[in-house]
């Protein structure tokens, strides 16, 4: 074999067409790739070899058999190729091969311009090295360094030579320097049958977002009736963009929605937000206008000083039930509207808000007012400031104060002026700590449409004692096998409020906390500032934890009661119950064994000697795509329900979803899910059907169905990934080494 090797020529940068590998997907989930390492090949030579080598070394080399033309990462193989050094030009033919830069072009003949880029190659086939996409052509046409016009060509992110999807374009120009694709006449083929045709397509050619048209969504809304969805996205800039969601009911209408986000540093701090709004006009089955605005914003004004707000609002009391998707959107029967600002330094920090919330009845709240949500109080305004330091000679010390107008159409409005002061001394020695607190909760009301014969100004000043008190034990032990630290941690928790008959006092955003761990260790049993609790009681609590040789705790478990030396008389009407000493509660959780986890409580009255509610859940996920989960939960007189989901391999390559929610009282299904995926190698297909209660006595009953192309599209019924996600703790997705959607 001979050799040549010429002088260097000018660098020629990698065609268009090896960016053809990523399209858009959707706005909210591409991602720039990065350009492949491209070395400067600007002043290397060209080597070229054959059997023949022959022509004038100083304006054409002709090469025969066995050719091959080799600059840096650039290298061609052909049965004959000519190089004219003058030109810079390269045509071969035969067997015509070309790699670049990990990309690979099959062909019958080539030419190539190295200084413009200009050139074609017949009946080629390529293997791009990103997203491993593959295709064949009639003819590339190479426009210049950034352009390619590829004609009759297809694409496919499948391996082997009869891919199970591919698409096919009459004409696709790659334009590198603008990062856009084009093509006309398009059509997708899944297993060779035409699924989906379009006379014309853009997209960015590295995964950028691109303003264009979405893939459409075809499903059933809560009624059973069909709808088709075709979102437009528009790229505004990189850190803004707005996507259209027109939506055709075909039992109610054209709904059009439009959902807009951004996202910037600003001239003085970081700021985001995202406003969505959607309406239809003049609905066929409730001849009404009906909308919906979800809006919230988040700014940095000064590195002390942000604001923002929190909007959200519906035209009326079932809008959520008959337009959400998903059960969690669906369930929202209080809608926040609130504008805050807050400055904070290092040792204070003052916050306002102003709040009102609308409330939407269920259909039942008609016929039965007893089934009503109760309105909450607006709070117009809200201002809070609070101050504090740690360790000043020993103390803890800090002042919570807060001024809020609370206003109602129908109850008792008014005035609050709260503030609440600490002091605390933690002793804290090696294996045990005491804490003892001192606090001042004091009080005032100005009140308006009072009831009469009760005073229109209020007010209260408490003082409250506690101490908190506890010790560690540790000792060498083994579990299951396995060497581990076992703690024993006794705490004790004593608080002392005197009584002060607060039952003229308004209730404007008070209520009973929820009994829990937390909760016996808190000085008030009620949230909010309308009622303080007298207390004359002791927390006794005892946890014992299993820690690993790595620090990993293993199993924790517990158990605390509450004494009362004094029967509590604050809110005996609040609560509705009589209070002898507390539940007993019990709760212990971990990893018994390797995949499997735990968590559980009971909540044991022990004054009635029955339980009140317990909560028991258990996880078994042994390898990735496997998950089972059972869950049971009970309250006295409120629910009793079970709950199985999970995911797991059927058969090769199908995977089955699924979740049941039952009511064991009321002998009902709340929520069921029922699905299946197939992943093959390069596309998965996921279908299932999903029920679940939108009201007290309402269902709404979705089906779904979806074909996920990889590296190209997701086409379908539904979006039955979002289900999945929410519906199934621990769910993976099939493919999850390219991301979350």
């Amino acid at each position: 074999m001979s050799w040549f090797t010429a002088l260097p020529f000018p660098r020629r940068r990698a065609v268009a067409l090896s960016a053809l590998v990523t399209m858009a997907s959707g706005p909210s989930h591409a991602q720039v790739a990065p350009p492949p390492p491209h070395a400067d090949e600007q002043e290397l030579p060209v080597t070229v070899r054959a059997e023949e080598i022959g022509g004038r070394p100083d304006r054409e080399i002709n090469l025969q058999r066995n050719v091959e033309i080799t600059r840096g990462q650039s290298k061609l193989t052909a049965d004959t190729a000519c190089y004219r050094l003058v030109e810079d030009e390269v045509t071969a033919n035969g067997n015509v091969n070309m790699w670049r830069f990990g990309d690979r072009y099959q062909g019958d003949a080539l030419q190539l311009n190295m200084s413009t880029g200009r050139g074609w190659v017949l009946n080629p086939q390529y293997k791009l090295q990103m997203n491993n996409a593959q295709g064949r052509a009639d003819r590339i046409d190479f426009l210049s360094e950034d352009e390619a016009l590829v004609q009759d060509g297809t694409y496919s992110t499948c391996e082997g030579p009869d891919p199970d999807w591919y698409l096919k374009a009459s004409t696709l120009r790659l334009d590198a320097g603008r990062d856009v694709g084009t093509a006309g006449k398009t059509i997708i083929y899944f297993k060779d049958v035409p699924i989906l045709g379009t006379p014309a397509l853009s997209f960015s050619l590295s995964g950028a977002r691109r303003s264009g048209w979405l893939p459409a969504s075809v499903g059933f809304g809560s009624k059973g009736k069909s709808e088709l969805m075709v979102p437009y996205y528009f790229n505004i800039a990189p850190n803004r963009d707005l996507t259209l969601y027109p939506r055709l009911m075909f039992d109610r209408g054209l709904q059009m929605g439009a959902t807009a986000r951004y996202i910037g540093a600003g001239g003085r701090g970081p700021y985001s937000g995202q406003t969505h709004v959607e309406g239809l006009l003049d609905d066929r089955i409730t001849k009404t206008d009906r909308w919906r605005i979800d809006s919230f914003h988040n700014q940095t004004l000064t590195p002390n000083w942000t604001y923002g707000w929190n909007l959200h609002a519906a035209s009326d009391d079932e809008y959520t039930s008959d337009f959400s998707p998903t059960v969690a959107t669906s369930a929202e029967r209080q809608l926040v509207r609130e504008v805050f600002t807050s400055y904070n330094r290092p040792y204070w920090s003052l916050t306002a808000r102003a709040q009102n919330i609308q409330v939407l009845q269920e259909p039942a709240a008609v016929a039965n007012p007893a089934l009503a949500i109760a309105r909450p109080y607006d709070r117009l305004p809200q201002v809070n400031f609070r101050t504090g330091r740690y360790d000043v000679k020993g103390f803890d010390w800090a002042i919570d104060a807060e001024a809020t107008r609370f206003a109602h159409p129908t109850l008792l409005s008014g005035n609050r002026a709260l503030a609440v002061s600490q002091v605390s001394y933690p002793w804290l020695r090696p294996g045990y700590y005491v804490t003892p607190k001192l606090m001042l909760h004091a009080t005032k009301y100005n009140l308006e449409n009072n009831v009469a014969g009760r005073a229109d100004s209020l007010s209260r000043t408490l003082p409250i004692f506690s101490v908190d008190s506890g010790m560690v034990f540790e000792r060498e032990t083994r579990l299951f096998g396995a060497a581990a630290t076992q703690t024993l941690e006794p705490r004790l928790f004593y608080v002392k409020t005197p009584y002060k008959n607060q039952d003229d006092f308004p209730l404007f955003d008070t209520a009973e906390t929820g009994f829990s761990y937390a909760q016996l260790f808190s000085e008030n049993r009620y949230v909010g500032g309308d009622r303080v609790s007298d207390a004359n009681q002791l927390t006794a609590a005892l946890v014992s934890r299993y820690i690993e040789p790595d620090g990993a705790e293993r199993l924790r478990m517990a158990i605390a009661q509450r004494f009362y030396f004094t029967e509590p008389r604050v809110g005996r009407v609040l609560t509705g119950r009589e209070i002898g000493r507390s539940d007993l509660l019990l709760a212990a959780s971990g990893r018994i064994v390797n995949h499997w986890n735990f968590d559980s409580s009971v909540q044991y009255d022990a004054t009635n000697k029955s339980v009140y509610a317990q909560n028991h859940g258990v996880r078994w996920a042994p390898a990735p795509l496997k998950v089972l989960n059972a869950e049971y939960r009970y309250v006295r007189d409120s629910f009793r329900n079970a709950d199985v989901s999970g995911q797991w391999p059927l058969a090769a390559r199908w995977y089955g979803v699924g979740r049941v929610s039952y009511s064991l009282r009321d002998h009902k299904v709340l929520e069921s899910l029922l699905g299946l995926e197939y992943k093959a190698d390069c596309w998965i297909f996921r279908m299932g059907a999903q029920r679940f209660v939108t009201a007290a006595r309402t269902t709404s009953t979705s089906t779904f169905f979806q074909l996920e192309l990889s590296g190209l599209s997701r086409l379908g019924l539904g979006n039955p990934l979002e289900s999945f996600y929410k519906s199934i703790p621990g769910y993976t997705r099939l493919n999850s080494n390219v991301g979350r959607p």
